[in-house]
């Protein structure tokens, strides 16, 4: 199909491994527009940084980047408050952990169904997944049917659907669909506290180490400590 013949679809686009294979597959089907939110992370700049990077390789010229300044000033979370230490993966306690942002999805999804209904686009991908994930409640399928219905209440033409390709596929069946895809993964950045190198040692970027090693693919991004998990 003819780029111009695609359909218009927006991809939330934080700059790490998920997001980034649904901007891929975004790209691949519709005439894709990426939106990115920094609301004062401790990765910010760096996650910015991926994200022009990333809509460069997969040829996605229509950006908006805007920055949330809320989620700081409400903090709660270890990725918004300096004095909430961001804990090691092997430290993690049972429950939600303290990286946890309150809400913060729905806080993204405003803004991406915002721009979807001025840019006429009848979708809005975003790269959630339960399975091998942090257990962010805003994260889950039953947190995306309720707010589709939110956003069949609220717009006008009531026709925009938020949809979540990634949300039952494990951590390595993600690499390994970025990888059929060409995602950028040399690009993405998922670590939580530093910009420089990834840790190794944070729940994120455990996650992700533990996804490259069980689909047999080395992780092209570097990392201070890469622990075997």
């Amino acid at each position: 199909m003819p780029s111009s013949a695609k359909s218009r679809a927006v991809i939330l686009l934080s700059g790490g491994m998920d997001s980034c294979v649904c901007a891929a597959l975004a790209a691949r089907d519709h005439s894709a527009a990426a939106v990115h939110v920094s609301y004062g992370q401790r990765t910010e700049e760096r996650e910015r940084q991926s994200f022009l990077a990333i809509c460069r390789r997969l040829n996605i010229y229509d950006k908006l980047m805007v920055r949330n300044e809320a989620l700081r000033a409400i903090g709660g979370s270890a990725l918004t408050d300096e004095g909430i230490a961001v804990p090691d993966a092997e430290t993690l306690a049972q429950g939600i952990p303290v990286t946890y942002v309150p809400f913060r999805n729905a806080h993204f999804l405003a803004v991406a169904v915002s721009w979807a209904e001025v840019m006429s686009a009848e979708k809005v991908f975003i790269g959630a997944v339960e399975p091998d994930s942090s257990g962010y409640p805003d994260c889950r399928p039953a947190y995306y049917k309720a707010f589709n219905q939110v956003v069949k209440a609220g717009t006008k033409e009531a026709c925009i659907e938020i949809v979540t390709p990634l949300i039952a596929m494990r951590k390595a069946e993600i690499v390994r669909l970025g990888l059929e895809l060409g995602a950028p993964f040399d690009l993405t950045w998922s670590c939580y506290s530093r910009d420089d190198q990834a840790c190794g040692v944070c729940d994120s970027c455990a996650l992700r180490l533990r996804a490259f090693e069980a689909a047999g693919v080395k992780d092209p991004i570097p990392y201070v400590s890469r622990q075997q998990y």
